[in-house]
């Protein structure tokens, strides 16, 4: 009678669930890339809002290691000749940014001239 009783406990013991990782298919949640995350929540992308909310955005807003505050915008908007106006993300699209700082130029007033 007492093998009974053992083997009754192992059949009606509990399954361990140890973490481990899962598959990307058998997820049930969206990893921080597909939802756009970033180590920053300030860097987050998110399309649907429009063009002066995200020239609202802030990246970064704190003291540096000099302690001087430092505020980063998350998008730079652009003013191109055409008329259209962009927000490029500041990481996201920096090679775009850099391109188009690469366009400025002075006049011979000494002021900052785009295009």
């Amino acid at each position: 009678m007492s093998n009974e009783k053992i083997e009754n406990q192992n059949n009606q013991s509990e399954e361990i669930r140890q973490p481990v990782s899962q598959d990307w298919h058998s997820r049930e949640e969206p990893t921080a890339k597909e939802r756009n995350l970033t180590a920053n929540p300030g860097d987050q992308i998110d399309d649907s809002k429009s063009l002066e909310e995200k020239a609202k955005q802030i990246a970064v807003d704190s003291p540096d290691i000099t302690g001087d505050h430092i505020t980063v915008p998350t998008y730079f908007v652009v003013d191109y000749p055409d008329g259209e106006k962009k927000a490029l993300h500041h990481v996201k699209d920096a090679e775009e940014i850099s391109d188009v700082i690469r366009e400025a130029r002075l006049d011979e007033n000494g002021n900052r001239v785009w295009w």
